[in-house]
């Protein structure tokens, strides 16, 4: 049976209540206008329980576990419940901000496996996985594919019909995600799983590209996040690494791509490499012939 929400507003903050039941309203998120034009929603809500903590995800995923930690604490406070809806993605969600406008990108395929699960059609009723695409069906039966190798305009309509305002579908969507994570903690470790293929996939991609068997795992984070971001080009990584060996002199080059712009975040990438390093958690190279740290 589908999970039916009512809204409310106060001042520019928006929340939802489950129909028919006694659980407590909750936060969708707060309104935000980007670039003068662009209206949407933003939630950094960070809650206990509802906050990423590697060691809760050492067992499953070991080192790899810490080796997302920072670009997770740089991208929401680690906040499963991380929402916004006001850039050009149209729809990002989760302590990683999974981003819908990529064709079978990381909130894709999240989103595919949220579909998987039993629980799926209680809040998304009309979204169906055929063939292993995202389709809306109508109540006549009728499929419209959602998304595919080129393109998610149309799974980014249905979660987000514009930029222009802040639409009831847009609320309602956002509600699905923020009460399914609150509520579901299948839902956080997907993101998680979601998190660490993506970086694991990515170091083989970056360990080829930069030659980085047998660097720290300082400088392959650093290099992660800021690819993960996009904060700078790869002829810059490339530049910044060249330290013959250095590797010391490599981190700090690579903190400096991004500068001053970015500064808050690279401080909070350096805070938790260091918190990491100084425990002695962060003491490994990568080994590119296995794709692990050792």
């Amino acid at each position: 049976m589908a999970i039916n929400f009512s809204l409310s507003k106060t001042n520019n903050s928006h929340f939802a209540q489950v129909i028919g039941s006694n659980q407590p309203k909750f936060l969708i998120g707060k309104e935000t206008v980007y670039q003068q034009t662009k209206h949407g929603l933003i939630n950094l809500t960070v809650a206990d329980g509802l906050a990423y903590d590697a060691e809760k995800y050492k067992k499953e995923y070991k080192f790899w576990a810490y080796f997302i930690a920072p670009t997770a604490a740089a991208e929401s406070k680690n906040s499963f419940l991380c929402l916004n809806t006001y850039d050009r993605a149209k729809f990002t969600f989760g302590f990683m901000q999974y981003a819908a406008h990529v064709p079978n990108g990381d909130f894709v395929r999240f989103f595919k496996e949220l579909l998987a699960l039993p629980n799926a059609k209680e809040y998304f009723p009309k979204i169906v996985l055929k063939d292993k695409r995202v389709f809306y069906r109508e109540t006549t039966g009728a499929m419209t594919q959602l998304e595919d190798d080129r393109t998610t305009e149309g799974l980014m309509n249905y979660l987000n019909p514009s930029l222009d305002n802040i639409e009831n579908q847009e609320l309602i969507c956002s509600a699905r995600f923020v009460h399914w994570a609150m509520n579901d903690a299948v839902h956080r470790r997907l993101q998680v799983k979601i998190a660490v293929e993506h970086f694991k996939k990515n170091m083989q991609s970056y360990a080829e590209s930069y030659n980085l068997d047998g660097f720290p795992a300082k400088v392959c984070q650093i290099i992660c996040d800021i690819r993960h971001q996009g904060r700078a080009k790869s002829v810059d990584i490339i530049n910044a690494i060249n330290t013959r060996g250095n590797f010391e002199l490599a981190y700090n080059k690579l903190l400096q791509l991004g500068q001053p712009l970015y500064a808050s975040r690279i401080s909070t990438v350096k805070t938790v490499i260091k918190k990491l390093s100084d425990t002695g958690v962060f003491n490994k190279k990568y080994k590119q012939s296995t794709n692990e740290f050792v």
